[in-house]
């Protein structure tokens, strides 16, 4: 498929300046609909954010992948942490409750009609119902937004670390 331009715009935002620019309303629904889940939630930041680097690397999303948002940071996500959300995470040095969220997130995305009792129960030891409606939704917009910015056109592989503000709507 041949890779869809962005329209010129005066944004920095590299989402407002994406090829999503073509659609306007549609980029101010997703916005809106983005902000809310990452501002406006139940869900600490860091587990959103670890939740979205894991898609990001399950669906090789450069820029999903090289994003990281300011508020997880401050909440405590570290490079170091970031760095085992990959294959073999399990044997890592992440918290039991880090690696039932990957797990989860495996799950939703690779196989989403698994139904395995032990997950399920792992999920409900860590995480409160609330929390896991909102991981799940966060990861159908996580994987659908990084199947777009694949689609359409990914910016290139070196891209930088980029610590952006955290959506809101």
């Amino acid at each position: 498929m041949p890779r869809i331009r962005p329209p010129r715009t005066d944004s920095k935002d590299p989402v407002q300046s994406s090829a999503l620019a073509h659609q306007p309303e549609l980029l101010a629904a997703f916005t809106r609909l983005y902000g809310t889940l990452w501002s406006h939630g139940v869900l600490d930041h860091p587990a959103k954010e670890m939740a979205r680097l894991r898609n990001a690397r399950i669906t090789d999303c450069n820029f999903c992948r090289n994003v990281r948002f300011a508020t997880a940071r401050e909440q405590g996500l570290s490079e170091d942490v970031v760095d085992q959300i990959r294959d073999g995470y399990a044997d890592g040095a992440l918290s039991e409750r880090q690696k039932t969220l990957l797990r989860y997130c495996d799950a939703f995305l690779r196989d989403p009609g698994t139904r395995d009792p032990e997950l399920r129960a792992a999920m409900l030891r860590h995480f409160t119902p609330p929390e896991i409606v909102e991981l799940t939704a966060g990861l159908a917009l996580f994987m659908g937004f990084s199947k777009i910015a694949v689609s359409l056109g990914q910016v290139p592989r070196d891209m930088p670390v980029t610590v952006m503000p955290t959506p809101d709507r």
